[in-house]
């Protein structure tokens, strides 16, 4: 489900909150208003506003006479619309991850050229996969990725095995990336105690 996002960067607008709204009464015509605002993070006033509209468009319809037995479903131009809204939606989704790969590969421009070629990613998320997919068309190597997380190691990640970060100085890359934007300094001094300065530490934040 797409929720309106908050965000200082990137915040909901009109169109990603009636985008929300009618993707919630796609996936569940029975649901209340209030559901509807449940999971799309909108207030129920501004649900039952964006309903009306949509209502007094012809986007929905509204089936039932109690609040018991309402339900709501898309017309022919409420399907047009949701389709033209995930396609407009997801085009600026990609736009934005194109972004975010050309300045992370810029940053691993700027390691590439302190002499670092081998890297171990620490932190299985959604940032690593990001990182991974910036580091395709660069020159530095990722040869292992570690989590602290114990159910995530084991597990497969680009053609990887998730390690303990005990696990690191066996692994022996140039540096550690840390690829996880919360808890950098708890896991930066969790990499300091495992190696102290034998292996370099880095971050997306550096600059």
């Amino acid at each position: 489900m797409i929720k309106a996002l908050h965000s200082d960067y990137m915040n909901p607008t009109t169109r990603s909150r009636r985008l929300s709204v009618l993707m919630s009464i796609r996936n569940e015509p029975s649901a209340s208003q209030h559901k509807i605002a449940k999971c799309t993070d909108l207030s129920s006033s501004m649900v039952n506003n964006y309903i009306k509209c949509l209502k007094a468009e012809g986007i929905i319809r509204v089936a039932g006479k109690t609040n018991r037995t309402l339900s709501y479903h898309l017309t022919q131009d409420g399907q047009n619309e949701l389709r033209e809204s995930l396609l407009a939606y997801s085009s600026e989704i990609v736009q934005l991850y194109s972004a975010v790969k050309c300045e992370i590969a810029q940053i691993m421009d700027g390691f590439y050229q302190e002499g670092i070629r081998t890297l171990v990613l620490f932190g299985v998320a959604e940032t690593a996969e990001v990182v991974f997919a910036a580091l395709r068309n660069s020159p530095l190597i990722v040869i292992g990725v570690i989590d602290s997380d114990s159910t995530k190691q084991g597990q497969p990640f680009n053609g990887l095995i998730v390690q303990a970060p005990q696990k690191l100085e066996e692994i022996n890359p140039d540096a550690v990336l840390v690829t996880s934007f919360g808890k950098q300094d708890e896991i930066y001094a969790c990499i300091q105690d495992l190696v102290g300065n034998k292996i370099k530490t880095k971050k997306l934040t550096d600059v």
